[in-house]
């Protein structure tokens, strides 16, 4: 008997929801998707660290010597993420989605222009912009800024999407794509109710992305549908049958290493009941997504935990950059450094905090009080990166 990977792999497009290139290798979707978190995961693996290196070398050589550090960090993170997903299209058949920077969820011509940037990027590197999907969160901005793009041929995947006003409205917009999280809806009703858990069929992660695909499939929406963000494989198997699903690692591992009979649970040829066709304008989408506190929240934490993301990536490729100059371009960096390791904001780091080794947190604190203040760090960082 197939595992139940294969079996769902014939009726589903499977999408590696992971940065780490040697994860989709194993696995071999037709898709992949990143986006800043899955990038600085990745980035935690030293193979991938020359990749990083040479993208923050080129920006540098591109922008010049008198170009502060933060306009080089700034460009290199937009080629870091286009060098992944090049490194990804050289395995997957299909497409890369890669995301814009969440900081400009609510801004539509900025949201465009970063997009059109990036398959610039893509396109200067020989990829068709046919083989990329650029992520952009689903706030009302964001699909404004999507449905400019589609027109140019600039395919959108509309990510951080809880709430069914927000999918009406991206399939008006003719997106190529929806994420709904699956597992992010759960979360919050598990902490809003108190249930402690769901069965498949009444997961309210599954039943939204259900109740979606039912009325796309009803009404003739071209936009396709990929629940995203799991966080069980009995979320996976009540959406077999979704036009794509997005799966960590971990969860693929799991579903490659069960066995059974996986049933078609979602059928685009004979969907499921649904409501009434509506249209969503701008006052619509606002008014039904402030009646929707989960999608709201859900919404705006999501914006925030991605600009974290951010600027933590950020704060990690301006301490390499330091690192590859010398310490020369150090100066201005112990902010960022405290933004990635000071985990809970007291203005000290901790040894369970630092994310660098344990020889470099040693050397700094001089004190052996075992934290790091920002003194410790401005004064001592910078002599131990030029040190031979």
């Amino acid at each position: 008997m197939a595992n139940l990977l294969d079996q769902l792999a014939a009726m589903t497009v499977v999408v590696a929801d992971t940065g780490d290139i040697d994860a989709i290798r194993q696995f071999t979707p037709r898709d992949a998707t990143t986006n800043p978190s899955l990038i600085l995961a990745a980035t935690q693996i030293p193979t991938y660290q020359e990749l990083i290196d040479r993208s923050l070398r080129e920006s540098r050589e591109a922008m010049g010597r008198a170009a502060g550090a933060d306009a080089v960090v700034s460009e290199a993170l937009d080629e870091i993420c286009v060098t992944f997903g090049k490194e990804i299209l050289k395995i997957v058949p299909g497409r890369v989605s890669t995301e814009v920077d969440a900081r400009l969820s609510y801004d539509t011509a900025a949201t465009i222009t970063k997009a059109r940037k990036l398959i610039g990027l893509y396109e200067a590197a020989g990829i068709g912009r046919e083989r990329v999907l650029i992520k952009i969160a689903s706030t009302w901005e964001g699909i404004k800024a999507a449905e400019v793009l589609e027109k140019e041929g600039i395919h959108c995947n509309l990510t951080l999407l809880f709430g069914f006003s927000q999918a009406v409205a991206a399939a008006e917009a003719g997106v190529t794509l929806i994420s709904p999280f699956v597992g992010r809806i759960l979360d919050w009703y598990k902490k809003s109710t108190g249930r402690a858990t769901y069965p498949g069929p009444e997961d309210p992660g599954v039943v939204s992305v259900t109740a979606i695909f039912n009325y796309f499939k009803t009404y003739g929406y071209k936009t396709e549908v990929m629940g995203a963000s799991f966080r069980n494989i009995d979320e996976i198997i009540e959406l077999a049958g979704c036009d794509l699903l997005t799966i960590s690692p971990a969860l693929l591992d799991q579903l490659r290493s069960s066995e059974g009979v996986l049933e078609r649970k979602l059928k685009p040829f004979d969907p499921g009941a649904t409501q009434e066709q509506i249209t969503v304008d701008e006052p619509t989408f606002r008014t039904m997504l402030t009646a929707d506190p989960m999608a709201n929240e859900k919404l705006d934490e999501g914006i925030r935990g991605f600009t974290k993301a951010i600027e933590t990536l950020e704060a990690q490729l301006a301490h390499r950059l330091a690192e590859l100059e010398g310490g020369a371009a150090f100066g201005h960096a112990v902010h960022e450094i405290f933004l990635l390791n000071d985990l809970d904001g007291d203005g000290c780091i901790t040894r369970e905090e630092w994310l660098g080794s344990d020889a470099v947190f040693d050397a700094l604190d001089t004190d052996q009080d075992g934290r790091l203040a920002p003194a410790d760090v401005r004064s001592g960082l910078g002599p131990l990166l030029i040190r031979p």
